[in-house]
């Protein structure tokens, strides 16, 4: 049984919506960890729109986004490593 992780569709600051990321990725990889199949239909869509919003944020404020979009790059990247069953 697949277990969906989705996010909330009504729209949100981007550092909300980071967190919300945040925390639909860590679902996942705990979900993976214990041999759960993991459902990631909407995540992509979720980053995208962080991305989107964070580009409609004035220069200071994007900019003030890096660490935090460098960190979901870091999650992303270990729940890739998580799912090919060879996490960090």
């Amino acid at each position: 049984m697949a277990s969906a992780l989705p996010l909330a569709a009504a729209p949100s600051a981007p550092a909300s919506l980071a967190a919300r990321l945040a925390t639909t990725i860590a679902t996942a990889r705990a979900l993976a960890r214990n041999g759960r199949r993991v459902d990631l239909a909407g995540l992509e869509d979720g980053i995208g729109q962080l991305c989107a919003r964070t580009l409609d944020l004035p220069h200071a404020e994007a900019r003030a986004m890096r660490p935090t979009l460098l960190d979901l790059l870091r999650r992303l990247e270990d729940l890739a490593a998580e799912l090919r069953g060879s996490a960090p």
